[in-house]
């Protein structure tokens, strides 16, 4: 009796599994993005899929979330930064750490010429970097207008 319920289990089984139909989920995740949903599928400036309200507003909130959170993530810094280089006045002075002042010098010295080395190299990758920020910009004036705005009130806020 066991069988004939496993049998008839494995059956109902197999009838349920070709009823469905296999999905390839990287396949279907390649062509369904979801900033699609949000943007839309073509590349075009956004002035031709939204209105200006709506350009605006995008941006405008998008530019506050990315200014508070740069301006919470930059006081975090500035007290870390400050505090660490008060405690470590405190222990200079206090005798606790001594400084080889100018050991200090030399390397700041060697490393600034080192970043003047890489800087030379890396300058058409930022070159690129810069033409393609300007391009989106002004494709899409009015969306980085409302980003910049949104961007000061969050610093304000």
């Amino acid at each position: 009796m066991a069988e004939q319920q496993q049998k008839q289990h494995t059956e109902g089984q197999a009838d349920e599994d070709e009823a469905f139909e296999m999905l390839d989920l990287s396949t279907y995740a390649r062509g369904h993005q979801w900033w699609n949903t949000v943007i839309g599928n073509n590349s075009g400036p956004m002035a031709e899929k939204y209105s200006v309200a709506t350009q605006i507003m995008m941006g405008g909130f998008t530019g506050w979330c990315v200014g508070y959170l740069f301006q919470r993530v930059g006081k975090i810094t500035a007290t870390a930064v400050g505090g660490g280089f008060l405690l470590l006045q405190i222990a200079n002075h206090s005798g606790y750490v001594q400084v080889d002042w100018k050991k200090v010098e030399k390397d700041v010295n060697t490393a600034k010429r080192r970043l003047k080395k890489k800087a030379n190299k890396a300058a058409p990758e930022i070159n690129t970097v810069i033409e393609e920020a300007s391009e989106f910009v002004k494709k899409n004036i009015v969306v980085s207008s409302g980003f910049v705005g949104g961007f000061l009130l969050g610093l304000a806020s």
